[in-house]
Formats: C-alpha cells, sequence, structure tokens
C-alpha cells in the first residue's frame, strides 16, 4: 500500500467504526483516516500528575487521588450524593447532583479514588462537582498517562471517549506503517526547519507534559508550528486559486470617460482628499478590466467612504447597468437612500430602497422598477436579495459594514447577476479597519483600499472613562452642552442580544432623562420602531428639535449629525472595542470640540481596564483593530455570521503573526514551483469552503 493513499482510506478501516459511527463521523467532516489525523485538539487536559489536595488551586482543572471518609445522599433544594475524600495532605468534597446506585456503591467508605476536574472553594474547603472519576485497587502512581489528554470537537452522538479512541488507532496507523504524504516541498521543510508531518502530527494529538506550559503561553512546539504555517499556506493557496478562477469570469467593462462622474466630483461642495482621490481611480482601473472588482474599502469612521461608493456607482450607471447597495440595517440603508437621492438628482438617476418594511403598492412599483430598469441604485437590506426581486442589469454591488453579513448572503446577492451570465463587480466597505494579520489571512483575496485621512474640520474626539457612580456630574455636562445649542447622544447597552429587552433599557432612560433635564427635549431610538419613525427621529435630531438622543446601538453606523459633540455609552465594559470606536465616531463630525464618556460598572477587570484604555488612549481605529483582535481573537473581530471565511483548526493569528508573510512567499513558490500540490494541500484543510472567497 503506497504512502498517497491513506488519504483514500475511509473510517471504516480503524476496528469498531460501524456504518452509525461513519455516519457520526461524516456529520463534522471525517471521511478518511486522513481526516482523523487532522481532526485536531480544541484544547489539552494535564492527567499525567496527581495534585495534593492542600496544593489544590481554585478555578483550575487537577487531579486528585485518596481514600473515600464520607459518604452520604444530602437533601435540601437539589437531592445529592456527597462525598469526602482524603489524601492525608487534606480533605476534598465530591458532588454529584446525578448519581445512579452504582455510583453510590462504587463511593462508599474506604474506597480508593483517582478523580479529575474543576476545583472550586466552598464552606467546607476545596470541592468537585461530577469529576470524572475511577476506582484503584490501591492507591499508587501507576496508570497515569505520559502524554496530555487531548479534547476534540464533537457532535451530538459522539462521544468524547469514543473518538479519542479512533483518532489514536489513526495516529498509531500513521506511525507504524502508513505516514501522511507530505504536499510541502523538502526544501521548503528545510529552510524553514520545519518538523516532519508525521512527527508533527504525534505531538500535537498526544504532547509531553512539558508542552502544557508552551501551549497556555501561545508559544511554538515544533509541531504545532508545522501544522500552523501548513494551514495558513493552504488558506493563502486557497484564496489565490479561487481568485484566478475568479479572475477568469466575464464582467461588464465600464468605459474610462464618465460625464456623470465628472459631473458630480465637479458639483460637490467640497474638495476630495488625497486618499479619496487615489481610492477612486483604484476603483475605476479595475472597473476598466473584463473580469470583476474584488476590493475591500477600508476606512475610518467620518473618512468620506460613501462618496468613493458614489463615484463607484456612477461609472457603473453610467455605462447601463444597475447598482444595489446592501446595508446591515435599515436605518442605514434609508441613510444612503437620503444621500444619494440628493447627490444624484440633478443627474436624473431614478433611486429606491428596499427592505422587508417596504410594503405593498411602494414595494411592488419598486420591483418594478428594479426588474425593468428604471431604477438604477438600489440601497436596501437583505431584501435586496429575495427571490422576487429580479435585476435588469445589475453591474456593481456594493456591501457596506461587509463583517455584518453572512457568506451566504453576499453570494446570494452576488448570484442576482448571473442570469445575464456576467459577473458584477464587488466592493465591499467597512468602517471597522482590518487588522494587517486577518487582511493577510480571511481577506487575503481581496484587493484593497484603505482610506486613513479625515476630510477637513474633524475635530479628534476625547474620551474619558467614568464609573457609572457619577452619573449625576454626566448629566450636568449635558445640560451645560445643550443649552450651549450643542447636541448629545445617550446609548444604552445590555449584554443579552435581545431588541425587546434594549428597546426597554432606552424607553426607561429616557423617561429618567426627560424628568431630570425637563429644558431639553429627549428623544428615543431604538431597532424595534417602524422605518418611518426612526427617520423622523433622526430628521428631527439633525434640525436640532430634538437636543439629547437615546439609543440603542442601531445608531452605531450612518448617523452623521456635526453639531452633536458629546456621547455617553452606558455599560461600554460589555461592548467590543470596535464597536465602541464606531459609536464615538459619532460625534466629532464637525468643527466643535467633542467628547465621549465611557460609563463602567465597577468593578472593572483587567480585560475590561485594558479595553477602555485602548479608547482613551487612540482615536486611530486601525490601532484599535490590532489591539482588538489581541484582546478578543480572531472569531469575535470576524464575527460569528463569517461561517466558512477563516475559521482555523491550528493557526493563531495573534501567535503566528510571523508566519504569515512567510505563508505568503511560500504560495508563490507553491504556484510557480509545484503545483501538483495545491488541489490536495487545500483539500486536506479547506474541503469545500472554497466558494467563500469569491466574496
Amino acid at each position: 500500500m503506497t504512502t498517497s493513499r491513506l488519504c483514500d482510506l475511509p473510517t471504516s478501516y480503524i476496528k469498531g467504526v460501524g456504518p452509525a459511527l461513519e455516519k457520526r463521523l461524516l456529520s463534522i467532516g471525517i471521511t478518511s483516516i486522513q481526516d482523523l489525523c487532522f481532526h485536531l485538539p480544541i484544547r489539552y487536559e494535564d492527567k499525567t500528575k496527581i495534585t495534593k489536595i492542600n496544593e489544590l488551586q481554585p478555578n483550575k482543572k487537577s487531579q486528585i487521588q485518596g481514600e473515600i471518609t464520607n459518604c452520604q445522599i444530602q437533601f435540601g433544594r437539589r437531592r445529592a450524593l456527597v462525598c469526602t475524600l482524603n489524601d492525608k495532605s487534606g480533605h476534598l468534597t465530591i458532588k454529584f447532583f446525578h448519581f445512579n446506585a452504582t455510583q453510590k456503591s462504587s463511593l462508599s467508605i474506604g474506597a480508593k479514588v483517582r478523580c479529575y476536574g474543576d476545583i472550586r472553594f466552598g464552606r467546607t474547603g476545596p470541592e468537585i462537582f461530577h469529576p470524572e472519576y475511577k476506582i484503584l485497587k490501591a492507591l499508587t502512581e501507576e496508570g497515569l498517562p505520559k502524554t496530555l489528554s487531548p479534547i476534540y470537537p464533537i457532535t451530538e452522538g459522539l462521544q468524547q471517549n469514543r473518538l479519542k479512541t479512533i483518532i489514536k488507532d489513526a495516529v498509531n496507523l500513521l506511525e507504524d506503517a502508513q505516514p501522511l504524504e507530505d504536499y510541502l516541498p523538502v526544501e521548503l521543510n528545510a529552510a524553514l526547519g520545519l518538523a516532519d508531518l508525521t512527527k508533527a502530527i504525534s505531538q500535537i494529538h498526544r504532547p509531553r507534559p512539558s508542552s502544557l506550559r508552551t501551549y497556555e503561553n501561545n508559544d511554538f512546539t515544533s509541531g504545532t508550528k508545522r501544522l500552523a504555517f501548513e494551514e495558513l499556506l493552504a488558506h493563502r493557496i486557497s484564496m489565490r486559486q479561487s481568485r484566478n478562477e475568479f479572475n477568469k469570469r466575464v464582467a461588464p467593462q465600464f468605459p474610462k470617460q464618465n460625464s456623470l462622474l465628472k459631473n458630480f466630483i465637479y458639483s460637490l461642495p467640497f474638495k476630495l482628499t488625497n486618499c479619496q482621490t487615489k481610492v477612486i481611480k483604484e476603483i475605476n482601473d479595475d472597473l476598466t478590466r473584463p473580469y470583476p472588482m474584488l476590493r475591500l474599502l477600508q476606512g475610518d469612521v467620518g473618512s468620506g467612504k460613501t462618496i468613493v461608493a458614489a463615484a463607484a456607482s456612477l461609472r457603473a450607471i453610467g455605462a447601463g447597468f444597475q447598482v444595489a447597495l446592501m446595508a446591515p440595517t435599515e436605518l442605514l440603508a434609508e441613510q444612503h437612500h437620503m444621500a444619494f437621492e440628493k447627490w444624484f438628482r440633478t443627474l436624473d438617476i431614478k433611486v429606491g430602497c428596499l427592505s422587508a418594511k417596504t410594503k405593498g403598492k411602494s414595494r411592488e412599483n419598486l420591483v418594478k422598477a428594479i426588474s425593468d430598469g428604471t431604477c438604477r441604485f438600489i440601497s436596501g437590506t437583505h431584501a435586496l436579495f429575495q427571490e422576487k426581486v429580479h435585476y435588469h442589469k445589475l453591474g456593481l454591488i456594493i456591501v457596506d459594514e461587509q463583517h455584518r453579513f453572512g457568506v451566504h448572503q453576499r453570494l446570494a446577492l452576488k448570484n442576482k447577476a448571473l442570469r445575464m451570465k456576467i459577473s458584477p463587480h464587488q466592493l465591499m466597505m467597512t468602517a471597522t479597519p482590518i487588522p494587517r494579520t486577518l487582511a493577510m489571512s480571511a481577506y487575503a483575496n481581496l484587493d484593497n483600499s484603505v482610506i486613513n485621512e479625515l476630510p477637513p474640520g474633524r475635530t479628534p474626539v476625547k474620551t474619558a472613562v467614568i464609573p457609572d457612580a457619577r452619573r449625576e456630574e454626566i448629566i450636568e455636562r449635558i445640560n451645560a452642552a445643550c443649552t450651549n445649542n450643542q447636541q448629545a447622544y445617550w446609548v444604552c447597552t445590555l449584554i443579552e442580544e435581545s431588541d425587546v429587552l434594549q428597546a426597554e433599557a432606552a424607553q426607561a432612560t429616557a423617561e429618567k432623562l426627560s424628568k431630570l433635564l425637563p429644558k431639553i427635549t429627549v428623544g428615543l431610538l431604538h431597532g424595534r420602531m417602524k422605518p418611518a419613525e426612526k427617520l423622523k427621529i433622526m430628521e428631527q435630531f439633525k434640525t436640532n428639535d430634538i437636543q439629547l438622543l437615546v439609543a440603542t446601538t442601531v445608531i452605531e453606523v450612518g448617523v452623521d449629525v456635526p453639531n452633536a459633540s458629546l456621547m455617553i455609552i452606558e455599560n461600554s465594559e460589555r461592548l467590543g472595542l470596535a464597536q465602541l470606536h464606531q459609536l464615538r465616531g459619532r460625534v466629532g463630525r464637525g468643527a466643535i470640540d467633542s467628547y465621549c464618556l465611557l460609563l463602567y460598572h465597577a468593578p472593572l477587570s483587567v480585560n475590561g481596564r485594558q479595553r477602555l484604555a485602548v479608547l482613551r488612549e487612540t482615536n486611530d481605529g486601525f490601532l484599535i483593530a490590532e489591539k482588538d483582535l489581541e484582546l478578543r481573537g480572531a472569531g469575535q473581530v470576524l464575527g460569528t455570521q463569517q461561517t466558512g471565511s477563516t475559521n482555523f483548526r491550528i493557526a493563531d493569528l495573534n501567535r503566528d503573526s510571523d508566519l504569515l508573510e512567510i505563508a505568503r512567499d511560500s504560495e508563490k513558490i507553491i504556484f510557480r514551483d509545484y503545483p501538483e500540490s495545491i488541489q490536495p494541500l487545500i483539500e486536506r484543510w479547506i474541503g469545500g469552503k472554497k466558494d467563500y472567497a469569491q466574496v
């Protein structure tokens, strides 16, 4: 049997894997022996040593052994089996709220037990709830494992211990007779000093106890480095291959000369910044090519991305095509609609807005105008890719705050143009700057444009971190600002992701502030209001008929009121840095000195203190994004909706950042000299997620 066939051997090759278990393994993407070997642990447990009871530390998993000196059923709010374990250095309480007669019998007085679990300290000292345990014949350290115990991702019906046994057998097969085929060139392995692939797999599945410190500190072991590098390289290769295939698609070529765009820029009451001019040129160059643009436009809050989007739209409209701009909220979609309608009115371009709240005859007329092509620019929410919405000639898609959409949603909108047998150009926009490491991995398939220059007249926002016990001082500050003809936001947040609860919190806060500030008009804005109500409130705030706007995080994007100079964010310790920075961006949009007050409820955790300090010290969105990645990790920064984008099995973008550039350079070598390794690497690490690189 040749080494290249290991990836083809089915899981049923392992003893004990029958049809039912094979089906469960398939449900988590495991079909072969190779898949078992690359189903990597998510963490480890150290069961290689025994800890004395008098040396136990709270909130730390530990293994203890001793003799049962007491065991009884206690009755209270919950019936429990409570045992006392003694190891001569002290005693430990073991509690089971779910138990059976066999457990009660086996844990009788005098039984010798080894147990493992989370240590907590109660009234009687250290205790463990529902530990793993086994009965011993004698209190010796025999039978302790020599390696750390891996914990694997599992699914319903697939037990952790069963999966451990199967993977152990697969790894044994590797070591004994059937090593994995290494798709990395020998000279690349040698140049980078990478570990042998089979050794790396063995080390990852059963690392020595000395490796535990290394894993906790996010340092490298040779096996970690080897597999992390290969995974990052496979993602780079997959991204590049998808982009190469994407570039073979036919897209509309827009003429270089465009009178609509020229007239629009000439009519603006301000001069574009150097960054805006540069980015517009980059986009214009893309739009003249016969293959689709796939560009990410990053720009800090208030940097003027919408003008760039308008310029790109006019290139498409001037060439006879339609533009769809998708926004994550109805409020933002409406804001875009109003801005583009104002800009495009003099150019005789029909603009529409489609969302779930567009009903009846209005919806019917708009859907017809989209279908027959009379509506040239359409902003909207998820409604833009509904089944009954058909475009006449969709040539450009713009996705605002693209990280707020799942990849399936972006694919659905892109596919609306396929009936014309063309691929639309795509422009993704975000006011949440992408950390460099994410840009080199999750967004490696996109061309990248950055606006890092604010328009003239914008003032840096001063930020203070204040305990909510000083609420009265804050209210006095609002009173002073609003009586001085300025305006303010008060943002309400909750731990629960619930529109209902957030709306209730905002409503209660608005009522309190109205009583405390009787001479100031207080408005209320939240996600459960009807679109017409939201627009009315925002219009009143813009015209200064409302001086203080109490709102949920619905105002995070798209709200532009230059006279607003003060923002209070309640429970700021509960929000991510990127979201706080976005909210702060609603003030400082004019020439007035502006302030953002981050209220927190004491005591602050160490992590909370670090995060809020970052906001206080800098207004640089790119620096904040890097810190957000460092503190929260890639999964949180990307968002839970980014299924299929970058869910790494072993690579860690913070720990492995120095491998990203090596992976980028190695990707070029693979494509140039070793094309036969491309598909096997993609299949090993990416599987069926390639299509996600096309949005």
